[in-house]
């Protein structure tokens, strides 16, 4: 989903020297106790869903979690799993495009709120009803994320930011005729704690107040979009492709790295000099004071101490890889299922489960392996069996 032109990348090297322990099976005890975290459960087991199984199309952009219901947005359609079953909304069910980028829940009504390449639409009491730039107050119609805020429909697009009131039935249209925005392209979004977070290819991070009404504007301060000169002291890079805020921490992904902010202090992150899968950020989703990283090398993990990575295993199709690191110390295990593809573009938790949206399927991570006398594949909140 996320489109763009990467330039080659230069980066800082850290000379670290990595001490690796290869242990085969999902379930090895652990012989570092360092490389242990009891902030999220490790996902061990895992069950892929594709269009065989009901999808409407392998690559899946977005996910939303609205109780015991699972929709899921993909290149062809909308998805919903529940008790087990797979219902396909199209064009022809009323749905405003077929390529669905994200998915927001409103809080307050249950409304589905739907970003698409052509436009918004919203599912409500079984009814589509959609907005375009044509006839309404969406800034454009490439719609490339949403969030809800009480009655309040944020759309992030590809010409700016438009905010829908509900209950007013007015809108709001936010650009760089009234923001700060160096640029318009408006790729990732997030409302948390009385913040509207927006990520900007190629203009940083911009935070709005909501009860102020003021912009704040986070920006590279190398002004270099391949190197990151100086470790620490602000963005990686300008060209921000998502943005995640919860419990006073913003998280950030760029194409170049990733970045943790608590208000004081800038962390940056790289490939070659912490746990992270890969500087190539598609989607980032912040769950307490942790975040979650989806890149096209695999699905991270941060818990501000130890990374966890999760990604196929090339030499052995089928298996996955649990790769966990905490400083200079790392472990890799062997994991007899794996998610369904490492581009990861889609991440949603739910208790003890994760959903894992990828170009090829979404995957279902449960923490532990399943006994075997219960057959390879799960049966947890309407996760198939074989």
């Amino acid at each position: 989903m996320r489109i763009g032109i990467v330039k080659a990348k230069i980066w800082r090297r850290s000379g670290m020297i990595l001490a690796l322990v290869l242990v085969v099976g999902g379930s090895a005890a652990v012989a570092d106790e360092a490389l242990e975290t009891s902030v999220i459960p490790r996902f061990e087991t895992w069950t892929t869903f594709t269009v065989e199984d009901g999808l409407p199309s392998d690559k899946v952009f977005a996910l939303a979690i609205e109780s015991d219901r699972l929709w899921v947005g993909t290149e062809d359609g909308l998805a919903l799993f529940e008790e087990g079953q797979w219902t396909q909304f199209g064009t022809e069910d009323g749905l405003v495009y077929p390529v669905v980028t994200d998915l927001a829940v409103e809080p307050e009504t249950g409304d589905l709120w739907i970003g698409t390449f052509g436009g918004l639409s919203r599912l409500s009491g079984g009814r589509f009803d959609n907005f375009t730039q044509l006839d309404s107050g969406l800034v454009n119609d490439v719609v490339y994320a949403v969030a809800a805020q009480g009655h309040r429909l944020w759309a992030a697009t590809a010409a700016g930011t438009s905010a829908y009131d509900s209950w007013k039935d007015e809108w709001e249209i936010f650009t760089n005729r009234n923001a700060p925005m160096h640029e318009i392209w408006c790729y990732g979004l997030s409302v948390a704690e009385g913040k509207v977070s927006l990520a900007v290819w190629g203009g940083g991070v911009l935070q709005f107040d909501i009860e102020t009404e003021r912009w704040r504007e986070h920006r590279d301060p190398d002004h270099e979009m391949e190197i990151d000169l100086l470790p620490d002291d602000g963005l990686v890079s300008d060209v921000v492709a998502s943005v995640a805020h919860g419990d006073g921490i913003l998280w950030a992904g760029t194409y170049f790295g990733a970045n943790r902010y608590d208000g004081r202090r800038w962390r940056s992150y790289s490939k070659e000099d912490s746990g992270l899968a890969s500087n190539f950020i598609n989607r980032v989703v912040a769950e307490g004071t942790t975040a979650w990283f989806g890149t096209d090398e695999g699905l991270s993990h941060f818990d501000g101490e130890i990374w966890t990575t999760y990604s196929t295993a090339d030499e052995e199709p089928g298996k996955g890889l649990i790769t966990v690191r905490k400083g200079e110390s790392e472990r890799i295990t062997t994991t007899k299922t794996a998610i369904a593809h490492n581009f990861v573009l889609a991440i949603a938790r739910r208790d003890q489960e994760i959903w894992v949206g990828t170009e090829k399927g979404l995957s279902l991570g449960l923490p532990q392996p399943r006994p075997a006398d219960q057959g390879p594949e799960h049966d947890h909140q309407g996760g198939k069996r074989k």
